[in-house]
């Protein structure tokens, strides 16, 4: 079973030396991923920073970063941020990005990554 799904950055987080990073990975969340945070004082006084606690969870790597951590997360673009909340979901509900199509000329098989490689593919 695929645990660990690759991403790219629509934009990349600059770090504080102003590399830009932009690949990186996401793995499964589990059900202590889910919950932990909701102990959080931070996510209890105010609920949308769920998703920033969440994501530095799961977030495996990005780019040459040694760790991914909560303020790395605060510190993405928002258009960054909206895409990993979905690549999350993606993952997380759907349990993969990956799906068989076939080619409607030649009837050939073959798998397509629906989560694509930025914003917006597929």
């Amino acid at each position: 079973m695929r645990t660990e799904f690759a991403f790219e950055l629509p934009r990349g987080y600059m770090d504080d030396t102003g590399t830009m990073h932009r690949d990186g990975a996401m793995r499964l969340a589990t059900a202590k991923d889910e919950l932990i945070p909701l102990q959080d004082l931070r996510v209890r006084e105010n609920p949308p920073y769920l998703s920033v606690v969440l994501l530095s969870r799961v977030i495996t790597r990005l780019g040459t970063l040694p760790q991914v951590h909560d303020g790395i997360v605060e510190g993405m673009f928002a258009s960054d941020l909206a895409f990993l909340q979905d690549f999350y979901r993606q993952i997380n509900t759907e349990g993969h990005t990956l799906a068989t199509v076939s080619c409607p000329s030649c009837a050939e098989s073959f798998e397509v990554d629906l989560a694509g490689s930025r914003l917006g593919e597929s």
